[in-house]
């Protein structure tokens, strides 16, 4: 998510990552959760504290390793493209994190929702000023940003397109490709092409991928259904799939021409703060949004008949008393996610 308009474990981080459109009367095609412009930025906003926390450091560390070992052996920018970028929270990320080699980076942000790539200036700008450490953002021609900070100038050009067509048409161009909550809503027919668009010795990584677990706490008697429901509402969206982590593993693990690296786990779990009186930063807000996508995701399948295990009344029952857990600070969520690292095979 998305990113999954569901906000499936990501929901997101970016808008759909592809072109591929469902029939104007399926009911379950489309998700509204992202008309609202200004909320769905703060969501994604709100999110980034939740992925922080989730992304796996050993995964991260060596991605940080290839990355300084690609450029040391470039003799010009690094090239990385990412696929479903949403606001731009994840350059925002590798910045901070020195994943990002010291030396000049290019950075292309994909992402076909041109309405979520406009924040990418806007929050690269509110993290500037929030940053510890000397940080500029200053716009360059057409819609690019250059970031630098005292070790690294990272050129990010937003593009609005549909990810695989335009990695289709760039193969053999990067040297990295980051795909975050992305493959939940890709046909993973479309990885090849992704894949294709590294050079030799390129790495991928796709972290936040969301594998089959929803869970709220405390319990909650209609819990179950609930979860079952939100799954069947992903699986039968266009390229939706609610196991999306192990397909893509199993993907990746039988690709010609690539090596799977490593993969680990990277739950979400968002609960409130110890010895606090709510959640940490915006995160209420994030629950309450993802709380909004279970409510018309699920309610879509139970108008479209459902399997007569929950009712309209009780899915409303149920968002009730979750929204106010959420108000009393109560409320525990947690989904069971992927993060994927590997390479293209042959010399750098």
């Amino acid at each position: 998510m998305t990113g999954d308009r569901d906000v499936t474990g990501s929901g997101d981080e970016s808008a759909e990552a592809t072109d591929e459109e469902a029939p104007a009367d399926d009911a379950l095609a489309d998700d509204a959760i992202a008309d609202d412009t200004d909320a769905f930025r703060r969501y994604l906003r709100a999110k980034r504290t939740v992925d922080d926390r989730a992304l796996d450091r050993r995964l991260v560390g060596i991605l940080r390793e290839r990355l300084a070992d690609r450029a040391a052996a470039s003799a010009g920018p690094l090239r990385v493209l990412e696929v479903g970028a949403g606001i731009g929270t994840m350059v925002a990320r590798l910045i901070d994190r020195e994943v990002l080699p010291p030396g000049e980076t290019r950075y292309v942000a994909v992402d076909r929702d041109a309405e979520a790539l406009a924040g990418v200036g806007p929050y690269l700008r509110e993290w500037a000023t929030d940053r510890e450490g000397p940080v500029s953002v200053e716009t360059a021609d057409g819609d690019a940003l250059v970031v630098e900070t005292d070790a690294r100038t990272v050129r990010v050009e937003p593009v609005a397109a549909d990810a695989v067509a335009y990695a289709g048409e760039r193969p053999g161009e990067w040297d990295a490709l980051i795909g975050m909550a992305l493959l939940d809503v890709l046909d993973l027919d479309g990885l090849d092409a992704l894949l294709d668009a590294l050079g030799p010795g390129g790495t991928y990584y796709f972290p936040i991928t969301f594998d089959g677990g929803t869970r709220f706490r405390p319990a909650h008697p209609d819990d179950r259904a609930i979860e079952r429901l939100y799954h069947r509402h992903m699986d039968e969206k266009p390229d939706g799939d609610s196991r999306a982590g192990g397909a893509a593993l199993s993907r990746l693990r039988e690709a010609d021409g690539s090596t799977l690296l490593a993969v680990a786990g990277s739950d979400w779990v968002v609960r409130p703060a110890d010895g606090e009186t709510g959640y940490p930063a915006d995160e209420a807000f994030f629950v309450r949004h993802i709380l909004d996508t279970v409510e018309q995701a699920v309610g879509e399948v139970i108008a479209v008949g459902g399997d007569g295990s929950l009712s309209a009344a009780d899915l409303d029952a149920w968002l009730s008393e979750r929204r106010r857990r959420v108000d009393a600070a109560e409320l525990v969520y947690l989904t069971h996610q992927l993060d994927l690292l590997g390479r293209v095979d042959g010399d750098a």
